[in-house]
């Protein structure tokens, strides 16, 4: 089953980019050449996606659209519908995902944070279609993680031994820290949801940092006993701090440029 619909949560206020984030969404900072969020709409494409749906903040409503259609598609993209959506209030990732509901509909739906780009060559959105049941089944995408990392991403709780790449899961726990993980198995934004998502997502209260985390859908998903696991091979690219972004910018630009990089001095 193709997956025709990627939501891309990009609503973020930016706070660990700052100041570049004071005049610049956290969306439009560039990577190269191009934003952080057009290389996400990119990987979705590749997947076989034709909607993709990027959820804002106001004032980088405009912008996005903008971005995706001033003189035409972007090349790569021209059978790919970019369809923003404004998150009016900083509620949260798991709300900024609910505010997409009603343009997903009834479709099974990839989900990617624009924070987090993939290495060359090691797209993962096919191997979470591939193990989604024809889209009957979330999947989502996982890294085995150090305890120092523990404290800053979703952990997930496994039912199963690591197959061929996947897992089955049992739950999940939004940032629980080394002594409390239920394994060492992490989040790394990239997912394949159905649409029982929403459901959790509409019945859930306000969790860690007191905002409505996608990580407690998850866990209900899990708990529900419809959910899975890919291990990705690779880390991915996290370009939501000055660092991240100095290692996104020198891993795709050798990848582009080759040797021109290394010779920089």
């Amino acid at each position: 089953m193709s997956i025709e619909v990627a939501v891309i949560p990009a609503a973020g206020r930016g706070t660990r980019m700052r100041p570049a984030t004071r005049v610049v969404p956290k969306a439009l900072l560039t990577v190269i050449d191009r934003p952080a969020i057009q290389y996400a709409v990119e990987e979705a494409a590749r997947a076989g996606a034709r909607e993709a749906i990027v959820v804002v903040d106001l004032d980088a409503g405009h912008l996005v659209a903008q971005h995706f259609s001033l003189e035409g598609p972007l090349p790569g993209l021209e059978g790919v519908r970019v369809r923003p959506v404004v998150q009016e209030e900083a509620l949260g990732l798991g709300h900024a995902v609910f505010e997409a509901r009603e343009m997903v509909a009834n479709r099974p739906f990839f989900c990617l944070l624009a924070d987090n780009l993939v290495r060359p060559g090691h797209d993962v959105l096919p191997a979470l279609a591939a193990g989604s049941d024809h889209g009957r089944t979330s999947v989502v995408c996982l890294r085995p993680l150090d305890d120092d990392m523990l404290s800053r991403y979703g952990v997930v709780a496994t039912a199963s031994d690591v197959e061929e790449g996947y897992v089955e899961l049992s739950g999940a726990v939004e940032k629980p820290g080394p002594e409390k993980a239920p394994s060492r198995f992490g989040l790394v934004g990239r997912y394949l949801f159905t649409p029982e998502i929403f459901e959790h997502l509409e019945k859930a209260e306000p969790g860690v940092g007191g905002e409505i985390q996608l990580t407690d859908a998850i866990d209900a998903l899990g708990r529900a006993g419809r959910l899975r696991g890919w291990v990705a091979p690779v880390d991915m690219l996290d370009t939501g701090t000055p660092e991240g972004l100095l290692q996104a910018t020198i891993v795709l630009g050798r990848h582009r440029f080759g040797d021109t990089i290394d010779d920089v001095r």
